[in-house]
């Protein structure tokens, strides 16, 4: 791959800042309020379960990411990685997959912001409330890096906050014992009758949850724009699985220990809501809306910072016709960012809302495991012939943390 001769991004974040921006990525309060509610839907009671599986199955991913990211810092994250180390043909495949993934990713979160913009203005669109979410989050990513890491920090505060108040609303007054959750382990069918989880639950909730921790490993996107990227992308990732797994499963289990045994709440798509509703009245449920509101639009300016960058990144590696290429490293001389990459990642995101909910969100999270497998192919690969040698982080564990991980996606994609 020959690089075009285009301006590069300079160093103007430190780990917090990256850290910052890839946690909104990850978005605990638009994962617990959006695709929590689709987790619980499709496992009932057992959802706390294939929580903490998806959150384990996370980490061994993660120790990948923290390595591969150590050694290899670059924009084009998950197919730059996997084209160092086993091949570019291979990278081409995983750039397919994750622009789909990353896409997709916008366009679940742009989609669920409608649910909560339809009880603050009753009678709009939800379509049309995730293309002007796209429109106002897109001009966002177009600033510095540095600004935005500031902005999806403050939203990211009030999204703890909102977590927090929705464990303690469910932990304050408990309605059941840990069974409900370990053992009698129900789901609402069809019918809005209760009946035993089966396997296929546990295999459709275990993706979901996965997919609701992706993003823990976004901030290989950003390793041009950190300083000291070799430690500090490692880092980050770590920690934003860390802090993701414990926001995201406590407020679950929350609701699990705390609603009524009511087939209407846990096959609700804003069960969340109605929870904080009957628990804490009007004013609070408002107040927590809006919040959710302002989280999904954080993290959509977080996922279009790191899919532009991914963008960019393709066409300083010439993945494209010569035209595209010259447009996609286009750097704006005063914010420092891919505006052209940027605006176009913001019109794909847009067009892939006007594919259903549902099956954005299992198609990505299916995706997802693929691009996950083929990180740990890679790692392994890398070990082997020396790519990864000169890396400032070595997983622990080695081989473990890729290996099993390969022995549980086939089974969570069957």
């Amino acid at each position: 791959m020959t690089a075009v001769a285009e301006p590069g991004f300079s160093r103007s974040m430190k780990m917090l800042g990256c850290l910052l921006i890839t946690l909104s990525c990850v978005t605990p309060a638009s994962t617990v309020f959006i695709v929590m509610p689709e987790l619980v839907q499709q496992t009932g009671s057992a959802a706390l379960i294939c929580a903490l599986v998806g959150g384990a199955i996370s980490l061994l991913v993660a120790f990948v990411y923290a390595e591969l990211g150590s050694a290899f810092p670059l924009t084009g994250g998950e197919y730059a990685m996997v084209g160092r180390t086993i091949g570019p043909l291979a990278g081409f495949v995983i750039l397919g997959l994750n622009l789909v993934v990353l896409m997709m990713g916008i366009a679940v979160i742009a989609l669920g912001l409608g649910t909560y913009v339809q009880v603050l203005l009753p009678g709009t669109s939800a379509l049309a409330d995730a293309l002007i979410c796209l429109a106002l989050t897109t001009v966002c990513a177009l600033l510095s890096v540095r600004t935005n890491a500031l902005i999806t920090g403050a939203f990211l505060a009030l999204e703890i906050l909102a977590l927090a108040v929705v464990s303690i609303l469910g932990f304050a007054d408990p309605v059941h014992g840990l069974s409900w959750f370990t053992t009698d382990l129900v789901v609402v069918n069809a019918a809005r009758l209760f009946e035993p989880v089966s396997t296929g639950d546990f295999g459709l909730g275990i993706s979901a949850a996965i997919f609701a921790f992706y993003g823990f490993g976004s901030a290989v996107y950003l390793g041009e724009e950190t300083h000291g990227a070799p430690r500090h992308i490692a880092r980050a990732i770590l920690w934003a699985l860390a802090i993701a797994v414990v926001s995201i499963t406590l407020p679950l289990a929350a609701l699990l220990l705390g609603a009524p045994r009511d087939a209407g709440l846990l096959s609700s798509d804003t069960m969340f809501a109605d929870f904080v509703l009957d628990r804490g009245g009007p004013a609070l449920a408002l107040a927590m809306n809006l919040t959710v509101a302002l989280a999904i639009i954080n993290a959509a300016i977080a996922i279009v910072i790191l899919a532009s960058r991914m963008l960019f990144s393709t066409g300083r590696d010439q993945v494209w016709p010569p035209f595209v290429n010259a447009a996609l490293v286009k750097i704006d001389p005063r914010h420092g960012s891919p505006w052209v990459a940027t605006l176009a990642t913001g019109t794909l995101a847009g067009l892939l809302c006007f594919v259903g909910f549902e099956m954005l969100l299992i198609a990505s999270g299916t995706a997802l495991m693929v691009v996950y497998g083929s990180l740990c192919v890679a790692v392994l690969v890398g070990r082997r012939n020396g790519a990864t040698a000169h890396a400032g982080y070595r997983m622990p564990f080695f081989p473990w943390p890729p290996i099993l991980p390969l022995t549980a996606f086939p089974y969570v994609i069957f």
